[in-house]
């Protein structure tokens, strides 16, 4: 079980170590499939240790706004708890899903959307009401960030994702949801990330440009693709 986890892990880390993100996107579901007690403990180890690595190679490039991702975030935490009481997990998936899709296609066709400070608190907010309510919260802030320079893009998301796993697990931990179980067999995942961030080393040198950012959108169209199949399972 570990191995077959490990593997969708190690794809999702040469993913994340490209584009930003993908760790959760790739290892959630197959985690979740092979042994649902594991979730989400297991992978909020992975997404709190594999930003660490980015962190390390590219800490110089973070955004010095995203300070109001934060902002966003803290404030998008309430609502998405209220969106998850109100709402079943199939109409929360289908629904961020459907938004992001139409978000990709708008800034492919139409417009781009400015990094400000409104657009950052948006997306923090967005990113939280995500993340609460079906666990991926990548797809606004790649959207924001995906004319940023890869580096750029890598180590802010990964700031935001390394605060964010932590306080999540801070959470279950206090509430008596984080087994000694999940945090073990998360930490044994830890090759199998190392491996994946060397991996993308390679890709992260082809990934520029207009290739970067597609690729960033194809990592956000198929968050939501994942969203809107998650019911028929």
């Amino acid at each position: 079980m570990v191995l077959l986890a490990g593997l969708a892990i190690l794809v999702g880390a040469v993913i994340q170590g490209a584009v930003g993100f993908g760790v959760g996107l790739v290892a959630a579901p197959v985690v979740g499939l092979l042994d649902p007690t594991l979730m989400p403990g297991s992978v909020l180890v992975c997404g709190f240790l594999y930003p660490l690595m980015s962190l390390a190679a590219e800490h110089r490039h973070i955004d010095p706004r995203v300070g109001w991702v934060f902002v966003g975030r803290l404030a998008g935490t309430a609502p998405g708890v209220v969106v998850v009481a109100l709402l079943s997990p199939e109409q929360l998936a289908v629904g961020i899903g459907v938004m992001v899709l139409v978000a990709v296609g708008l800034t492919l066709h139409t417009f781009t959307v400015p990094v400000n400070r409104g657009s950052l608190v948006g997306a923090g907010f967005l990113s939280a009401v995500g993340a609460t309510a079906v666990s991926i919260g990548g797809p606004p802030l790649g959207i924001i960030y995906q004319r940023a320079s890869p580096p750029v893009l890598r180590s802010t998301m990964a700031l935001v994702f390394a605060v964010g796993a932590l306080l999540s697990i801070a959470g279950l931990t206090l509430g008596g949801q984080m087994t000694s179980r999940e945090l073990l067999v998360g930490l044994s995942f830890f090759p199998f990330l190392g491996l994946g961030f060397l991996l993308s080393v390679p890709l992260r040198r082809r990934l520029r440009g207009s290739g970067f950012r597609y690729g960033v959108l194809a990592a956000v169209s198929a968050s939501a693709l994942a969203l809107l199949v998650r019911p028929l399972f």
